[in-house]
């Protein structure tokens, strides 16, 4: 609103009638109004472009008390500029801008001040630039969030429906079997007591088997290294617009220490896409001592998901090793997640 100095000040350092003044003071303080209404959802990123009402009364009063009172009142139409280019639909906005430059320009000449105020003809322009960029970022950086979740949204479908699709294929035939042949036994467990007990020892093998498969298929799906989850996280992040940095980990790390590593990436990365709007993630793995400490770090809006399953779950994993995990922000921003184990661990990681 810094414009807007100059008319108040000419308004009451210049002779005027009283009722002018009158007049002039109210129909700017309409003409402020009307502005301020129109910027009031105009950064939203989903603010329409459409004419208004509130549009109308700043063109109709900026140029009057412009050509009224002279070069003093001039900067006025640089708020006509700003108005087209943040409430009026593409094809409206540059011919108007145009027009308050050529207006605000024809002001300040009619007074012969064109060389002196030169600049506000072209604050006009660079206003509507301005403002037209800025609402193009907001509406860019939206579409970004929306997608970033979309991706977040569909990694996690897509690995539930690997998942399921692992324990149909592994279960399916195991539990088939074994319906079939229960069914089989208490048909016999009358007429032919000795096959029936065939029957339900084969029983008891298949669930057995079946068993044996499910953990299989449990302890791969929740066991991954340090270098395969740094593998995934990449792929992750990229695909949502975030560069990652990372070391190549360290191909000596004891097993139990390499997997519970590899979990505080998977969470790290599962916080970043969910929650922090970073546009980069930096690792750090540092081995010294009797400690690995694993660091990660991005540069987003400095929060994460309060402590619940995700962070809980992994801090068990850390502790049950004799390590630490360590949240909170970043001294540069953003949020830092970091696990310190021992060496020397040899327990093996909860599952």
């Amino acid at each position: 609103m810094l414009f807007l100095a100059f008319p108040v000040a000419d308004l009451f350092s210049t002779p005027r009638p009283a009722l002018t003044r009158a007049v002039a003071l109210t129909a700017l303080l309409l003409f402020t109004a009307a502005y301020l209404a129109l910027f009031s959802d105009a950064f939203t990123p989903r603010a329409t472009r459409r004419f208004r009402r509130e549009f109308l009364v700043v063109v109709v009063l900026g140029i009057t008390l412009a050509v009224w009172f002279g070069p003093a009142w001039s900067g006025l139409l640089i708020y006509v500029a700003a108005a087209a280019a943040a409430s009026l639909p593409d094809r409206w906005v540059w011919p108007v801008v145009v027009g308050a430059a050529v207006v605000c320009g024809a002001v300040v000449a009619a007074h012969g001040l064109l060389g002196d105020l030169l600049f506000l003809p072209a604050i006009c322009l660079l206003t509507a630039f301005a403002l037209r960029g800025t609402l193009r970022l907001v509406s860019v950086n939206a579409e970004l969030a929306e997608a970033r979740d979309e991706l977040a949204r569909s990694a996690v479908a897509e690995e539930r429906m690997r998942f399921a699709r692992d324990l149909h294929d592994l279960l399916g035939h195991s539990l088939s079997l074994i319906a079939l042949k229960s069914e089989l036994a208490g048909r016999l467990v009358e007429r032919d007591p000795a096959r029936a007990r065939a029957e339900i020892a084969d029983v008891e093998q298949a669930a057995r088997q079946a068993l044996a498969e499910v953990r299989d298929a449990v302890s791969g799906y929740r066991t991954v290294s340090l270098a395969q989850a740094l593998a995934e996280a990449r792929s992750a992040l990229s695909a949502a617009g975030i560069a990652l940095h990372a070391p190549t980990p360290a191909a000596e790390l004891p097993g139990a220490v390499d997997a519970v590593l590899g979990w505080v990436v998977r969470e790290a990365t599962t916080n970043v896409l969910r929650h922090s709007a970073a546009r980069s993630v930096t690792v750090d793995l540092r081995s010294g001592g009797d400690e690995i400490v694993l660091a990660v770090t991005d540069d987003g809006r400095g929060t994460t998901a309060s402590r619940g399953t995700g962070l809980a779950g992994l801090a068990e994993r850390v502790e049950a090793l004799g390590g630490r995990l360590d949240t909170g922000p970043a001294r540069s921003g953003g949020f830092r997640l970091a696990a310190a184990l021992p060496a020397a661990a040899d327990r093996v990681a909860p599952r």
